[in-house]
């Protein structure tokens, strides 16, 4: 059985991780073998450069630093966990991926997406997900969700302009590609959100090509 490389997208609040664990269960009812990691991380090394990416500081952080360390930690994720586990025929379920780039740092921070490109072709070659599932919510409840988990992140305490240029970017290239994304509301009850993920099971257990 071949591999599948599933990514879950999306800005704070939206229950990426925990909507992973719930997929990840009804993967392996299913009998398939399941991988989770998260980006940036993944790895120890990787796991490392998501602390210097995400530990606020009065240093402020180049914007080309900033995408350069989640490539860096990209390559040694895809090198230690994504790639040798598609290769045994596992399903990979990944919190964020290479779409967070071009969202967080395209969208967030103006960097061109052909210089985004440039880096994804460069460490990835020619490998993208399967499916990527982008869970979507208004900025506002995003925001008050994350605040209420305690203290925030780097990213987290950038302003609500910020995060409507992620979201923006996330719906953009969802629209662009609908046979890849799934755009899932998040902002409904996590009961309603599971169910819409119960429902796309069948499609991610069927035989490849079907």
């Amino acid at each position: 059985m071949s591999g599948l490389f599933i990514t879950l997208e999306g800005p704070e609040g939206a229950g990426k991780t925990t909507n992973r664990d719930y997929l990840a269960a009804g993967l392996r009812a299913a009998g398939r073998e399941v991988v989770l990691t998260r980006e940036p991380g993944g790895t120890p090394l990787a796991e490392r450069i998501r602390e210097l990416l995400l530990a606020p500081s009065s240093e402020p952080m180049a914007v080309d630093t900033e995408l350069l360390l989640v490539f860096a930690a990209r390559a040694q994720h895809l090198a230690e966990v994504i790639r040798p586990a598609l290769a045994h025929g596992a399903v990979v379920l990944c919190d964020r991926f290479t779409d967070a780039s071009y969202a967080y740092q395209g969208g967030g921070r103006g960097v061109p997406e052909a210089r985004i490109a440039t880096l994804e072709n460069f460490v990835q070659g020619d490998l993208r997900p399967d499916l990527t599932l982008v869970f979507d919510l208004p900025v506002e409840v995003g925001l008050a969700r994350a605040a209420a988990r305690g203290r925030l992140d780097r990213f987290e305490l950038e302003g609500r302009a910020f995060f409507v240029a992620v979201r923006q970017a996330y719906l953009r290239r969802a629209a662009g590609d609908p046979a890849r994304y799934r755009v899932v509301d998040a902002g409904r009850p996590l009961a309603e959100v599971q169910r819409s993920l119960d429902d796309l099971l069948p499609q991610l257990l069927a035989p490849r090509g079907v």
